[in-house]
């Protein structure tokens, strides 16, 4: 018989567009991959207003949904957080087998919560997500993937992280060029220095102090985002602050300067290490392959 893995996964976005990219190990699950990415992509057009589908909510989640085949691709309502909180269609169900085990992909809202509370042995969620609730401040910062085991307290959760998934955006030192004395670096021992306003999004705020370290943070108030359509306009009128780019382009279009990456933000797959078995094991090899760079080494 079949051993079933079920694994939490987030239920829209791009971390759970990493996930499937991750597990498309055949072409005929790169098609469900694909059939699940673009179903979603639509949707995510749909409530954003960029899409004005023929077809009402109901009538499009009967017609993705192939309930006679327990395997196929499932997808469920949730409110939206938008302007009238329009139900949005996101994912919830799909079962892939692989080196013969059934990985069920079970859609949640919160994966690491619920690895937490021992729903699951094995999940995917954001990094962030493990910076802001269990990892341990120091005064020393914490700038990558592999030194977050090390921050977890296992008296206070049995989860930890395998390896990161490598969709990488990064949490970024930015400033406004004023700010930085000729020849200076933006970098922790800049911040360290520095005595006034850093801009961060409200919620990163213990993330923050993960990242950079509470030495960094003694003569430096956190000062929040107003109403500005872009993080780094509400950078740029503070002077100095913290937010997530790729490419960095939109902080440069403001005029400010970029400088270090402090922390990777990326999906991770984690693992409860009391629910451990034989056929995890298998779906971690499956997913954390030797070449992936953000492997965590053991």
């Amino acid at each position: 018989m079949t051993e079933t893995v079920r694994v939490a996964v987030p239920r829209k976005g791009r971390p759970l567009e990493a996930v499937l990219e991750r597990f498309a190990t055949t072409e005929s699950i790169a098609e469900v991959a694909d059939e699940i990415t673009s179903t979603l992509r639509y949707e995510k057009s749909v409530t954003k207003g960029h899409t004005h589908p023929e077809h009402d909510v109901y009538e499009r989640l009967a017609d993705y949904s192939d309930l006679s085949d327990p395997a196929a691709p499932e997808y469920t309502l949730l409110r939206d957080d938008r302007d009238g909180m329009p139900r949005r269609i996101v994912f919830d169900s799909v079962v892939l087998e692989i080196d013969g085990v059934d990985i069920h992909l079970v859609g949640r809202e919160e994966p690491f919560r619920a690895l937490r509370t021992h729903e699951f042995g094995l999940g995917f969620d954001s990094a962030d997500l493990v910076l802001e609730e269990v990892v341990k401040l120091r005064p020393e910062g914490l700038g990558s993937i592999e030194d977050v085991n090390a921050r977890i307290d296992p008296m206070d959760t049995d989860v930890r992280v395998v390896s990161g998934l490598g969709d990488t955006v990064y949490h970024t030192l930015m400033a406004d060029p004023e700010l930085l004395p000729p020849g200076s670096e933006l970098d922790r021992d800049f911040v360290a220095d520095y005595a006034g306003d850093l801009c961060i999004s409200p919620r990163y705020e213990r993330l923050v102090e993960a990242v950079l370290g509470t030495r960094c943070l003694d003569d430096v108030t956190f000062a929040y985002p107003d109403d500005a359509p872009e993080e780094e306009a509400a950078i740029a009128e503070t002077g100095l602050g913290v937010y997530l780019t790729m490419t960095g382009s939109t902080a440069r279009e403001h005029g400010l300067v970029l400088g270090e990456h402090l922390f990777p933000s990326e999906t991770v797959l984690m693992e409860n290490v009391a629910e451990a078995t034989p056929a995890a094991e298998t779906v971690k090899q499956v997913i954390a392959s030797p070449e992936l760079e953000t492997e965590l080494k053991v």
